[in-house]
């Protein structure tokens, strides 16, 4: 299984920016990678995902405010998160798997967190109005 690292999560104000990171160890050349988060009291929902050749999916609730990013030379994933809103308050994780199960039939790696067996543990972001 890839190793996962998050970073990046804290406590900030309604309308501030933050970026996640997500140093990763991946032992797959076909992968897809997303982050999720985990409201209190509610699954963990998909955010954003990308394959490695760079295909990406969003979440329509956060597809106008949330960046995915790789820099495969720092093997490091980002979610820059701008616009931060009280309901953007969770725990966010990031994920990893490999094969093609992984793809939609429109190529794009799947969101849902059952297609994804390795994870981080975890960074909390905590937005207040």
């Amino acid at each position: 299984r890839a190793q996962l690292e998050e970073s990046g999560g804290g406590s900030v104000q309604s309308g501030d920016s933050l970026r996640l990171s997500c140093v990763y160890r991946v032992y797959t050349t076909y992968y897809c990678m997303g982050w999720f988060r985990e409201r209190p009291g509610q699954e963990r929902e998909g955010l954003a995902t990308i394959d490695i050749d760079g295909k990406i999916r969003y979440a329509d609730s956060v597809k106008d405010r949330f960046t995915i990013a790789q820099d495969g030379r720092k093997s490091t994933l980002y979610l820059q998160m701008n616009n931060l809103k009280p309901e953007d308050t969770a725990m966010y994780f990031c994920a990893s798997d490999g094969g093609t199960s992984l793809f939609t039939t429109d190529g794009v790696c799947r969101r849902s967190k059952y297609d994804y067996s390795s994870w981080g543990q975890g960074t909390q972001v905590t937005v207040s109005s």
